[in-house]
């Protein structure tokens, strides 16, 4: 496979190995892909994965956090993002997301113009109420 066109998994020092067979990022050529990232802190050795608080504010702002060190792992920005997915666990927290995720945005100082974004409702582990992935496109 020519070197391009090799694909190759992306783990930043921050993140625990995921609990099931997957990457928490995946980039061949220029197409980078995070797969779904929640509000975890900093991995720690010895530590069981601990969600930065029982907000949605919090959680949300890590998981920015754990998005942002997988697509820097790979050598991408927010202005790389093609395409997000937020995953919620409550409707009720759809607005609160969008005014978190449009200050978090607006303090990125991004140069493009946003990303699409798709939000759904799903079932994540006891304690999480967020998770996202996001598609980013190198160059």
């Amino acid at each position: 496979m020519s070197e391009n066109t090799q694909k190759t998994a992306i783990t930043p020092s921050t993140h625990t190995t995921p609990p099931a067979k997957f990457s928490h990022g995946v980039k061949k050529g220029n197409i980078l892909q995070v797969a779904g990232q929640v509000g975890f802190l900093p991995a720690e050795e010895g530590k069981a994965p601990t969600p930065a608080g029982p907000t949605l504010r919090e959680q949300t702002l890590q998981t920015f956090a754990n998005v942002k060190a997988v697509l820097e792992e790979g050598g991408a920005t927010w202005d790389d993002v093609m395409m997000m997915r937020v995953y919620l666990t409550d409707v009720d927290h759809f607005a609160e997301m969008n005014e978190i995720y449009n200050q978090y945005f607006e303090e990125q100082g991004l140069k493009a113009p946003a990303s699409a974004r798709t939000t759904v409702y799903v079932g994540l582990p006891k304690g999480l109420l967020i998770e996202i992935d996001a598609l980013a496109v190198l160059g």
